[in-house]
């Protein structure tokens, strides 16, 4: 039982749903319509003003310039400096280089030069000899030093005192009277000693002729050395 319920054909349910769609649609055009006016009345172009832009924009503008002018300044200088300081290093790096290369081959150098071997100190200067002067005086003082390099006794003065007694100094002087004489065996010289007495005391390093006056003074102070002690104790003949 369908307690008053009305059924609707096919026919009908496509007229309502066609009335439902028509409906809609016109709302929507409406709605569309109203929006489209009022949004025409509320919005109005904006007039592009370039003085405006020409101020506050232009400076910020500049400022945006200057600040990449000075960041692309800054970059150059370290670009630069990085440069530089790379170039000094090279150069630093080669001198350190050339430099031990140098020593090196300094040091090898020095390794393989021949040594030279150190020469031995010279050895000194033998001194001149002593001068003696050609006199009595320096006949005395040349017997005097033989005499004592070679231990010989005797002084300046006694052996003086006994050539002025006995040749008053002539080199030369021989005596040809007294008993040596008249025996063949004169005495001859400064302090007048006789041949076999003058060969038996001879000194070395002086001269084997009789006549000499050096020869002639250290023979017989050596005689007069090994008889009476020394020249100095002779007074007299000996």
């Amino acid at each position: 039982m369908r307690s008053g319920y009305t059924h609707l054909t096919k026919a009908h349910k496509f007229a309502a749903a066609g009335i439902a769609t028509a409906g809609a649609a016109a709302l929507a055009l409406g709605v569309a319509g109203t929006a489209s006016a009022a949004e025409s009345s509320s919005v109005k172009p904006v007039a592009w003003n370039a003085q405006t832009f020409s101020g506050a924009g232009q400076t910020e503008l500049t400022q945006l310039s200057d600040t990449a002018a000075a960041q692309a300044k800054a970059q150059a200088a370290t670009v630069k400096a990085t440069a530089a300081k790379k170039q000094a290093d090279a150069k630093a790096a080669e001198k350190a280089k050339a430099a031990e290369k140098a020593h090196a081959a300094k040091a090898a150098a020095g390794r393989s030069e021949a040594r030279k071997p150190i020469a031995a100190p010279a050895a000194p200067a033998a001194p001149a000899p002593k001068a003696y002067a050609d006199n009595l005086d320096g006949w005395i003082s040349q017997a005097l030093d033989i005499m004592h390099a070679k231990g010989i006794p005797g002084s300046y003065d006694g052996i003086k005192r006994n050539i002025m007694r006995e040749s008053s100094g002539n080199p030369q002087s021989i005596n040809d009277w007294d008993v040596n004489a008249q025996a063949g065996i004169p005495s001859k010289g400064l302090l007048q000693i006789i041949d076999p007495t003058f060969k038996a005391f001879h000194v070395d390093g002086t001269s084997w002729n009789i006549w000499d006056p050096v020869a002639n003074i250290v023979a017989s102070c050596n005689y007069a050395a090994k008889t009476y002690g020394s020249m100095d104790n002779v007074n007299s003949a000996y």
